[in-house]
């Protein structure tokens, strides 16, 4: 499942027209296998506009080349070279679903670029990290989902390609994500839809438990892919966190 070599996956999510990234602004790494697009329906929602684009990585937008590692340790430390290339210094770190273990591992391995760490959905609860358990919380979620997202998701998995979704997969699946929430020692806030068969609200409990400062919070109605059909609804729950998380960069600068 690959697209013509002349069809390029997007890259990076364009800032809205006159926004620039200041003291902090937001980065936003799609879930594996879904395109920087993923994002904006959430991004283009926050208002008045807030800094915030999202990178697409090897699996997580683009295609991984077959060497390439994709642990998550791996990938933030492209997600942080990324951020290097554009130039942005720090910024708040935005993951979904699988890649939410991405933007954890970043935001340990620099947490003096990172004020705060939203997860969506977040993946990798060791109570439910077998392929059965996976396939399970896949089919629960399937009936939740909107099934207008179906084309979107049909042509973002081809920019990605399933075999870089497979091996992603299997790089993310015993990830130990408690473990590095609770070594990034920021605040944190949590999100699921409320409909979601994926992440369980047990599961964003315990993660909130390992966390040094975690807010929890459901998007009523949403499923698993909440960025993409409740941007909305979820940028209402990412504002004032967002806000409060520019505040505290502005706070401590010198």
């Amino acid at each position: 499942m690959r697209l013509p070599a002349r069809i390029c996956p997007p890259e990076v999510l364009p800032l809205p027209d006159g926004v620039r990234f200041g003291q902090v602004g937001a980065v936003a790494v799609p879930g594996l296998g879904l395109s920087v697009r993923g994002w904006e329906p959430t991004l283009s929602c926050l208002d008045p506009p807030f800094p915030a684009t999202a990178l697409a990585l090897p699996a997580y937008g683009v295609p991984a080349s077959p060497r390439a590692p994709l642990d998550p340790r791996s990938s933030a430390r492209r997600l942080l070279r990324r951020m290097d290339d554009l130039g942005i210094g720090s910024a708040v770190l935005l993951g979904h679903s699988a890649s939410c273990q991405v933007v954890a591992e970043a935001a340990r391995a620099a947490p003096g670029r990172v004020p705060a760490l939203v997860l969506v959905g977040p993946t990798a609860d060791p109570r439910a990290g077998s392929r059965a358990a996976l396939v399970r919380g896949w089919l629960r979620n399937v009936v939740a989902e909107r099934p207008e997202q179906v084309p979107q998701l049909v042509r973002d998995y081809t920019y990605s390609g399933m075999v870089s979704f497979v091996r992603a997969l299997e790089a993310t699946r015993r990830h130990p994500l408690s473990d590095v929430v609770g070594g990034f020692g920021g605040p944190v806030l949590l999100l699921r839809g409320a409909r979601d068969g994926i992440c369980s609200a047990d599961w964003l409990a315990r993660l909130a438990s390992s966390a040094a400062a975690a807010e929890v919070a459901d998007v009523a109605t949403a499923a698993h892919m909440a960025p993409l059909t409740h941007g909305a609804e979820l940028a209402v729950a990412l504002r004032p966190f967002l806000v409060s998380a520019g505040r505290g960069r502005a706070g401590h600068e010198p």
